[in-house]
Parts: structure tokens; C-alpha cells; sequence
């Protein structure tokens, strides 16, 4: 997962995080907050020993005064230790809550993943891909970068989960997916759609530059029973155009990943590739 990615955040997990970094927060002003108490108390305790013991050294003390002295310096060391007890608990106590919002954040993150993952494949799902896919149809209607999505669709997947078994159309898309993530940059990004149905979508991207990754995917096998399987795919693309939706974007490449489907006559014969 790259880091142009994760920035991009759904928005319930968005405002948990904000609430987790918003109690870290408070716990760190807490935590100054004891600080300077203390570093205070500690002054204002200095400054009280100063006012009698100095007065004693220079005047001469009676024996009723020395002993008030005694009983003075008793209970300001008293007061000093309940302090430096309270402050201790307070930090055991900051430190637990810490610990404790820091389990809930790691917990909030690995929720993230999940709710972004595809858990077979390894990709980002459908719902994470048309969050991003706005937000990149958006940047390019604003700066006018090129953009183009690409929808892939394996051939002959269902001759592979009935001949092989359901086991080895797994380690069908598994091995797609691991293609599509080795054949894009690290700001693309490659989704399962559902089912064998895959998308890219790639930022700063034209036709010719699309005629590359599609050629970095290459030849794709499995062993399946001692056999090697190859695993076939179909393309259907949409470049960015001013005016563009997301939705009409997908449906474009959609229709035209269905139109080289069916232009593919077997499904081991190799993909559609661009004209």
C-alpha cells in the first residue's frame, strides 16, 4: 500500500481517528499540565523552606521557635511526599489511558485495512476504488492531468473453477492480482471489482503510456494437478475527457471490455490488446 493511498481515508474511520488523536491530545495536555504542577509546587515548596530557614540562621532562633521550625519543615516534607504521590498516580494513570487509546487506534487502522482490502487478493475493493476514482476524476477536471481506467476481466475463469476446482480459481486471481500490482507505479491503483472482474486506475496516464502496463502484466500460469494453467485476460478502457463522471467513465470502459470479450474466441487465447 503505498503512500499516496493510505491519505485517502473512509469516512466514518476518518472521524474515530480524529476523535482517538483528539483524546491523545487532551492526555498530552494532562500530562503538561502535571509537569508544570509539579515543577510549581516544587518551586513554591523551595521558596517556603528559604522564608524559614533563613531568618533561623541569621537571627538566632529561640528553642520555642526551633521547634515550630521542625514541625514546619515535618509538615511541608509531608505535604511534598502526598504530592509526589498524587503525581506519580497521575502518571500511571496518563500512561494506561495512552496505552489504551494507542490499542484502539492500532485497532481503528487494522479496521481501515480490512474495510479497504480484499482479503483474497490482496487489492483494494470496490468501495475504497470508487472513493479514489472521484477523487482523481475531480483532480484531472481541475488541473486537466490525463487519467485512464482500465477494467480486466479473466477468460475462462469458470472452466478453470470447474476442471481445476474452486482452489485453483483462487490462486487464479491471486495470481492476476499479483500481476496487475508488479505492472502499475506506486500512485496506480489496483482493485477487485468482485467475482474475476478487476479495474486500474491510473493518474498521469494516456493510451500510449497504457500500451506499457498492459504489456508488464505478461503471460500469467498456475499449476493446477502437476499442469500448468495459463490464466487469460480481457481489457476494456476509458481515458479521461472533460466532462467525465466516474460512472460514465466505468460504464465506457466497461462496454468496451465486453466488446473485446467477445472478440476473444477461446477462452486461452491471449487479450484483446490496444489498436
Amino acid at each position: 500500500m503505498n503512500a499516496e493511498n493510505k491519505e485517502r481515508f473512509l469516512p466514518l474511520q476518518d472521524a474515530n481517528e480524529q476523535e482517538l488523536a483528539e483524546n491523545l491530545r487532551k492526555l498530552e495536555k494532562r500530562d503538561w499540565w502535571i509537569w508544570a504542577n509539579s515543577i510549581f509546587i516544587m518551586l513554591l515548596l523551595t521558596g517556603a523552606l528559604a522564608t524559614f530557614v533563613l531568618p533561623a540562621l541569621r537571627q538566632g532562633a529561640t528553642a520555642l521557635f526551633q521547634i515550630k521550625f521542625s514541625e514546619a519543615i515535618y509538615g511541608l516534607i509531608a505535604f511534598v511526599a502526598l504530592f509526589n504521590v498524587y503525581s506519580i498516580y497521575q502518571q500511571v494513570l496518563i500512561k494506561r489511558l495512552r496505552r489504551q487509546l494507542a490499542e484502539k487506534q492500532s485497532h481503528a487502522l487494522i479496521l481501515r485495512e480490512l474495510a479497504m482490502i480484499d482479503s483474497l487478493t490482496g487489492l483494494y475493493n470496490r468501495r475504497f476504488a470508487e472513493q479514489r476514482l472521484a477523487s482523481e476524476v475531480a483532480r484531472s477536471a481541475r488541473k486537466g492531468h490525463p487519467l485512464t481506467i482500465v477494467l480486466l476481466d479473466l477468460n475462462g475463469f469458470k472452466y478453470i473453477n470447474d476442471t481445476y476446482g474452486h482452489a485453483a480459481g483462487d490462486s487464479a486471481l491471486q495470481a492476476f492480482a499479483t500481476a496487475l500490482n508488479q505492472a502499475i507505479r506506486s500512485g496506480d491503483l489496483a482493485v477487485r471489482m468482485g467475482g474475476d472482474e478487476f479495474l486500474l486506475i491510473l493518474p498521469e496516464c494516456n493510451l500510449t503510456q497504457l500500451r506499457l502496463v498492459l504489456e508488464r502484466i505478461g503471460g500469467i500460469e498456475i499449476f493446477c494437478h502437476g499442469q500448468k494453467v495459463p490464466v487469460r485476460y480481457s481489457a476494456g478502457w476509458k481515458e479521461y475527457a472533460p466532462g467525465d463522471k466516474p460512472d460514465s467513465m466505468l460504464a465506457a470502459a466497461d462496454e468496451a471490455l465486453y466488446a473485446n470479450k467477445r472478440a476473444v474466441k477461446s477462452p486461452v487465447l491471449p487479450a484483446a490488446v490496444l489498436a
